[in-house]
């Protein structure tokens, strides 16, 4: 088998925290007095909270207070993760488990922040798997700008060619193709159809359908 590297998008591939990080938004606008728009939550999912809050939600264009209202609500998210167990995707650990066994390097890459994806990792005893992992702090750009990717690429020392990425938004899947590696689409918080819009080459229900032969196929196939 060629040299592989898995990265892991985070929400919507190893965790479902939609309703908690839905339920923050509307903690958060409760208290700061603001009005949430209709789909907010989907045109915003992925995204860094800074573009939510200036570009999707047009609360303020003060960068000051973009941030800080930024801060507030992933305090409120792990405020009410800890009340309700943030649960796994259906299939990840199986996926997770046959990466470790292999011996395959895997990094996380998210636009959350590094203390939410801690607390997820404890509750689930997630510590074992992961080399690397790339967080909100650690980049200037959002998705699509593949930045993220390319710096958990260096987390597990693995060439961007020869790295697989498991994504559930369109604009991850396109970051992911501008880094030059090679995204699966799994069906989470979009269709089969939107995400094979964006060209990715295989879309799964669920990641414990991938196994290493498809994995290996993967690599092959986008060297020829």
């Amino acid at each position: 088998m060629p040299q592989i590297g898995v990265i892991f998008d985070w929400d919507g591939v190893v965790i479902n925290s939609a309703n908690p990080h839905e339920e923050s938004w509307l903690v958060l606008a409760d208290e700061i007095n603001h009005a949430l728009p209709i789909n907010h939550f989907k045109n915003g999912f992925g995204k860094r909270n800074e573009t939510i809050i200036g570009n999707i939600l047009k609360w303020s264009d003060n960068s000051d207070e973009i941030i800080k209202w930024g801060i507030r609500k992933e305090e409120i998210y792990r405020e009410l993760a800890n009340q309700q167990m943030i649960k796994m995707v259906p299939g990840t650990i199986e996926i997770l488990d046959l990466l470790k066994k292999n011996k395959v390097p895997t990094a996380i890459e998210t636009s959350t922040e590094k203390k939410n994806v801690a607390l997820a990792i404890k509750q689930n005893q997630l510590d074992e798997f992961f080399t690397g992992a790339i967080y909100s702090e650690d980049v200037s750009k959002g998705k699509p700008h593949p930045e993220v990717f390319l710096k958990a690429a260096k987390t597990i020392g693995c060439y961007p060619k020869n790295c697989i990425v498991f994504e559930d938004s369109t604009h991850g899947i396109e970051a992911a193709i501008r880094a030059r590696m090679n995204p699966v689409g799994i069906t989470t918080t979009n269709t089969k159809s939107r995400l094979l819009e964006k060209e990715v080459k295989i879309v799964v229900d669920r990641l414990d359908e991938i196994d290493l032969s498809i994995l290996e196929d993967l690599i092959k196939s986008a060297k020829e």
